[in-house]
């Protein structure tokens, strides 16, 4: 039996990981053992412990509880209990996704412990460092033993990075492997999408008709951090949907909620919340997002996975951001980068009412990407 520990600690990896634990219970359960390790990086019931029941995860068997902390704080706590748990369950292989502070601290604790690092999302560059998600991404790729890429653009990043093709085993940190593996999230979304429909009243309870909404998420730091650019984004939320009498919904995260009287030019925030278009609502479980993003005519996003999300289900998306990871979306005209500019955020609106021919083509797999990473670690 092949121990492996995953490690997760922010809402996304949760849901991330939800795919490989089904993969090991239904198909590799006698060969694979999974230890779960919560760092607590974020931590709310209804951005957490909601997710672990409603997407059939097991109860971490380690938490943390890290805490925010600043950057540098957050991390070396998190590499203090990381290595304390490696030294006792000595695992095979420790599972790190994406791009947090987790991610790196857990590939810093492993690599520095001779266990091999196995990186699920690996290879995405958004070819901006200012953002503190490159540098853990790129940090973690580079001291991983096997890499497991979602898309083709990834794959090819690191191989541009120096990284080989079809090594030989063995594997090691200096002697890495790289796949392209397709999307564990696309593998979830298969999953749940019908189970969304059927679990969750979400599209009932805000009086919210199919096809007929905007859904919007903003969380990232120089969106919500900077008040020109968070007063930005509400002003052309507040206009589009005023103009066009179309209702937007905003699943807010704590974060971005307490930094709204903050931030937000004060007139402009007692419009929005007088607003009968602007739904602000609390964050939703996995199961009521994938409803909300099944059922909308378009979403506005900073997230990276809401990117994908959207693209899952066919919808077109607006990436608030000057740079996405995702790049194959904005190449194949689903997805249209406008930053916190007002003027290009409303232009892309027009072009989607506009309906135009969208191609969603085949990125992100068979939906099996998780029995194939499990198939590879006992290999």
């Amino acid at each position: 039996m092949l121990k492996i520990i995953t490690l997760i600690g922010a809402r996304p990896q949760i849901i991330k990981a939800a795919a490989l634990s089904r993969a090991i219970r239904n198909n590799f359960s006698d060969k694979l053992k999974e230890v779960i390790v919560h760092t607590g990086q974020h931590y709310d019931e209804n951005m957490s412990q909601v997710f672990f029941y409603e997407l059939q995860i097991p109860a971490p068997d380690y938490n943390l509880n890290i805490g925010s902390a600043s950057h540098g704080k957050q991390t070396a706590a998190m590499i203090v209990g990381i290595e304390e748990i490696l030294e006792k369950e000595k695992p095979a292989y420790l599972i790190v996704y994406g791009d947090t502070n987790s991610t790196l601290a857990g590939s810093i604790a492993a690599a520095k412990m001779q266990v091999p690092v196995i990186h699920i999302e690996a290879g995405l560059r958004s070819f901006n460092k200012a953002m503190p998600e490159e540098i853990n991404r790129i940090l973690c790729d580079h001291i991983s033993t096997r890499l497991f890429s979602p898309t083709k653009a990834g794959y090819l990043n690191l191989l541009k990075e120096g990284f080989k093709e079809n090594n030989s085993p063995p594997y090691s940190a200096d002697n890495p492997r790289i796949y392209h593996c397709g999307d564990v999230m696309y593998d979830n979304s298969l999953y749940f999408s019908t189970v969304a429909e059927q679990k969750t009243g979400i599209i009932g309870r805000l009086d919210l008709q199919k096809g007929q909404y905007i859904l919007a998420t903003i969380h990232r730091n120089n969106n919500t951090d900077e008040p020109k650019r968070l007063s930005s984004l509400f002003r052309v939320l507040l206009k589009l949907s005023s103009d066009e009498r179309i209702s937007i919904v905003l699943p807010l995260h704590p974060r971005t909620a307490k930094l709204l009287d903050k931030n937000l030019e004060a007139n402009l925030h007692q419009q929005v919340k007088k607003s009968p278009f602007i739904k602000i609502i609390p964050p939703v479980s996995f199961l009521e997002m994938i409803a909300l993003e099944k059922n909308c005519q378009l979403v506005m996003t900073d997230s990276g996975g809401v990117q994908k999300e959207a693209f899952f289900f066919k919808k077109p998306c607006i990436i608030l951001r000057s740079e996405t990871e995702w790049v194959e979306l904005v190449e194949c005209g689903s997805a249209i980068l406008t930053d916190a500019d007002e003027k290009k955020i409303e232009d892309a609106y027009h072009h989607f009412a506009d309906k135009p021919n969208l191609q969603f083509p085949e990125l992100f797999g068979d939906g099996k990407a998780a029995e194939f990473i499990c198939s590879e670690l006992l290999k």
